[in-house]
């Protein structure tokens, strides 16, 4: 496979671990590229991962024609803007998530993506590609949870640092964009079907910015499902996800990061003998970071599936925006 150039936009610290650490893992990628506002910082980064372009802006990046693919890890709200610039001038984009700002925005893009149907749009929900999904979907499909009842799914950890652009409003942050966007992925991922929100709850750090939301969710089919986060509450750490089902219930331990821990517990009932079974998985693998990347890679070089693609961020951003309505809160707004 020839290898994918890759610039990245800013020097975020999701950097290292989303995109170099694994191209530097992968012959079919390779980060040649970085524009950051402050340039000594760029050539900074530049130097130390070894990146030979530093450019002065993100648009000179983006029109270097030795970059094919654009990595736009920059705050929430600018993800869309700079999202379209980069489709527009032909390039390839993987696009941390969330998406967008917010639902409007994110069909924006994708009408945008659709229109040059040659180039990979790609969220960046690198839990989606690794292996461990693909067993958890497996367990639930086989039956033998019985008939799927309540889905839950949390993601809490303490951001004590309350001038991280995470809880800037003019930013598109709070915790239901930063964590809170990987739990409706999640339940949207092992239900298979989009949820309505019933209601929902939120904490603010400040006015607007919320550090705690959660929210009831039910499927049309009848099942419910419910979705915490948190960067700042009593909950210190809480990563998981819980389907219930008439003959069973399945656990997840951090389904975000499996590469660091994991734990798959299943348990079962026979509703004829009573007997019940318990046992615990877990799934080998490379970082979550690499199969993304290497998804990433395929896509453009082979057409190969894309399990995040433009029309997934409309939905997943639909639930956001409803989840934030439902708790008196306004959807985000892209940053001008």
């Amino acid at each position: 496979m020839e290898t994918l150039r890759f610039g990245t936009l800013g020097a975020a610290r999701i950097t290292p671990n989303a995109l170099i650490k694994p191209a530097n893992a992968l012959d079919e990628v390779e980060v040649v590229a970085i524009a950051a506002r402050d340039r000594d910082r760029a050539e900074k980064f530049g130097a130390k991962h070894w990146i030979p372009t530093v450019h002065d802006s993100y648009g000179a990046l983006i029109d270097d024609p030795d970059v094919e693919a654009v990595y736009n890890p920059l705050p929430n709200g600018l993800h869309g803007k700079w999202t379209i610039a980069a489709l527009e001038a032909g390039k390839h984009v993987l696009c941390e998530k969330p998406f967008t700002a917010n639902a409007d925005e994110a069909e924006q893009v994708a009408a945008v993506a659709a229109a040059s149907p040659e180039l990979v749009v790609m969220e960046a929900f690198h839990y989606r590609y690794h292996p461990l999904v693909a067993r958890l979907l497996e367990i639930i499909a086989s039956g033998e949870l019985g008939q799927v009842r309540r889905i839950e799914t949390r993601m809490c950890f303490p951001l004590p640092l309350f001038n991280d652009i995470r809880y800037q409003l003019d930013l598109a942050g709070g915790a239901l964009m930063d964590v809170g966007c990987y739990t409706i992925h999640q339940l949207r991922t092992l239900a298979g079907a989009e949820p309505e929100v019933v209601s929902a709850r939120a904490k603010c750090l400040r006015q607007g910015v919320d550090r705690w939301a959660k929210a009831e969710m039910r499927f049309a089919d009848g099942r419910t499902g419910s979705v915490e986060c948190s960067m700042w509450s009593s909950k210190v750490i809480a990563v998981g996800a819980r389907v219930e089902g008439d003959l069973g219930e399945l656990k997840v331990l951090n389904m975000t990061g499996p590469q660091l821990f994991h734990r798959v517990s299943v348990r079962t009932h026979d509703p004829r003998s009573g007997a019940k079974a318990r046992r615990s998985e877990k799934v080998r693998g490379e970082a979550t970071y690499w199969y993304q990347l290497k998804a990433f890679a395929q896509a453009v070089r082979e057409r190969g599936p894309v399990l995040t693609p433009p029309a997934d961020s409309i939905a997943n951003m639909r639930v956001i925006d409803a989840v934030y309505r439902a708790a008196g809160l306004d959807p985000r707004q892209p940053s001008t």
